[in-house]
């Protein structure tokens, strides 16, 4: 018996929510190193806010990247 013909139709959807894990570690370490670094310098807080979300727009435009690309190449 196959064992792998049964969990075919379901290997993407497990690979996209393991590759959710990536984004999700990335926003988090963008903000928790944002509020420590406003922490240490509260005058750069402009700067610092305007990197911070910079960060998170193109972490976030990866995870949906890695999102929508199975339903164009599969």
């Amino acid at each position: 018996m196959n064992v792998l013909a049964e969990v075919t139709g379901h290997i993407g959807a497990i690979g996209y929510g393991l590759a959710t894990l990536g984004p999700g570690i990335g926003v988090g370490l963008i903000f928790g190193q944002g509020v420590q670094a406003i922490a240490r310098q509260p005058e750069a807080y402009g700067l610092i806010r305007q990197n911070m979300l910079l960060g998170f727009v193109l972490t976030e435009a990866l995870a949906l990247i890695g999102l929508v690309a199975p339903f164009i190449y599969g």
